[in-house]
């Protein structure tokens, strides 16, 4: 699977994509789970309901929305590469974080659901031949391809564990 091209997605996506350091999808969404996986594993539970300001989401809260987005972006990839044209939603990630009640949830849950659905997420990817990887169809009212958006869910994942590392610890 090769690099997403740029020109094909909506900007706001690119400083996600040029957080990936992989020039294939695969091994980019491998790497990007076990890196994942072992960052937030560490954890301490001290710092899980820990929010840096006022209004901002907590550790957990930052980690639903990862798990989140990433079931949202998936969804898209696969009714894109079924070829379905339907335009599809944006989402409201401060209403899903707002509603999430993640800080009812235990770590290891969040851990294990983010897990399964990124392997479940690999899995799907690699199944894709190369026509569905470039085949094309809207979300968020505007174009984009469903190799790009195997990228974004790297990219994404990428950007939130900076920033926890930046804001959180």
């Amino acid at each position: 699977m090769p690099r997403a091209e740029l020109s094909r997605i909506p900007g706001w996506y690119h400083g996600y994509i040029n957080q990936v350091k992989e020039n294939d999808l695969e091994s980019a969404l491998t790497n990007n789970t076990s890196a994942a996986l072992d960052f937030l594993s560490t954890i301490p539970a001290t710092k899980q309901d820990y929010r840096y300001a006022e209004g901002k989401w907590s550790v957990k809260e930052v980690f639903q929305h990862v798990i989140d987005a990433e079931r949202v972006f998936g969804y898209r990839a696969l009714c894109i590469a079924r070829r379905d044209q339907t335009p599809l939603p944006s989402f409201d990630e401060d209403s899903y974080a707002k509603n999430s009640k993640a800080g009812n949830r235990e770590w290891a849950d969040m851990l294990a659901e983010f897990k399964s659905l990124r392997e479940s997420n690999e899995r799907m990817f690699r199944s894709f031949d190369g026509e569905q990887l470039e085949s094309t169809g809207t979300a968020s009212g505007n174009s984009i391809y469903v190799l790009g958006i195997g990228f974004i869910l790297v990219g994404h994942v990428t950007h939130h564990i900076n920033v926890i590392r930046e804001r959180y610890m």
